[in-house]
């Protein structure tokens, strides 16, 4: 499973991270949207998929 994360549209709002810290952060300078992995590990997909439907902006999608 592939991440895309678009900043543009990243509202900063942190769900992504909240829900899979091993998968997301958030930019120091911005507060966007950062994908520490992809494609996703093993046993990390649920988490993913929630974290996807989470994001108020719909910045992220697999």
């Amino acid at each position: 499973m592939e991440i895309k994360a678009d900043t543009d549209v990243c509202i900063g709002a942190g769900m992504c991270a909240l829900t899979a810290p091993e998968v997301f952060d958030q930019s120091e300078e911005e507060g966007t949207v950062v994908v520490l992995v992809s494609p996703v590990p093993e046993g990390q997909e649920a988490l993913v998929r929630r974290a996807v439907q989470q994001c108020p902006s719909g910045a992220i999608s697999v």
